[in-house]
């Protein structure tokens, strides 16, 4: 091979591999890694950076989000370095992020590509579903038939859950404790069917005007298997 011949394979072969290597567009995903869920706004920001090459025209990137088979519509800053979007989902537990990108190459050639090659899963992360703690009012003098009455108002946000069962333990051992807690009985009837997103209610009595406890419900919901509520009935 000649001098001439190995020079003009180096050149221009080398050359080949610049012009390569300047067509691409770098994106990343900074979209975080999970959300509380939220059921009521349903909402959550994808988002993801581009940085073009130099001979990329960067007018002429675009950036279109993906979750499965749903598109997602991005906007760009100013700058067409940031974009973002937003996915509307309910009453599921997470949710996959890729981002297809389009772009010319000195406004001739057309590329296109999809990032991340393994989509980003995004987790939404289930709130406790009831309060830690509930005050009910036993104000009404003599007791009424059947208790003074009271509930657990609580919803779910990632999934269809069953309440398949509801007790009440004393809040410590002392014996002040267990016995006020005696006086407490769940009267919902188990199991209670709780579709995503639908409010619904664990129904408590008591026989006396002053007793607490713990409220300990079980659940098939995997976030939250068990949860505790303190109950405190008394007169306001």
């Amino acid at each position: 091979m000649s001098k001439v011949t190995r020079f003009t394979r180096f050149f221009f072969g080398g050359a080949v591999a610049t012009v390569l290597s300047a067509c691409d567009v770098q994106v990343h995903d900074t979209t975080p890694e999970q959300y509380p869920a939220n059921y009521d706004v349903g909402m959550y920001e994808i988002k993801a950076t581009v940085a073009p090459d130099a001979l990329v025209t960067p007018s002429s990137i675009f950036l279109r989000g993906f979750s499965g088979s749903q598109r997602i519509e991005m906007t760009p800053n100013r700058a067409g370095t940031e974009w973002h979007g937003m996915y509307a989902i309910r009453c599921q537990a997470s949710f996959p992020v890729q981002f297809a990108a389009i772009w010319k190459i000195q406004g001739i050639v057309t590329k296109q590509k999809v990032e991340p090659a393994q989509p980003q899963l995004v987790k939404l992360v289930e709130a406790e579903p009831g309060k830690k703690e509930i005050a009910l009012d036993t104000t009404a003098g003599k007791s009424p038939k059947g208790g003074w009455t009271g509930n657990l108002k609580f919803r779910f946000a990632t999934q269809n859950t069953q309440i398949t069962g509801a007790h009440i333990d004393p809040v410590s051992e002392d014996p002040a404790d267990v016995n006020a807690a005696k006086a407490i009985t769940v009267t919902s009837s188990m199991p209670v069917d709780v579709p995503c997103g639908t409010p619904a209610e664990v129904d408590l009595a008591t026989t006396a005007a002053s007793a607490h406890g713990n409220l300990v419900i079980d659940t098939t919901n995997p976030a939250f298997p068990h949860w505790t509520t303190k109950v405190d009935f008394a007169p306001k």
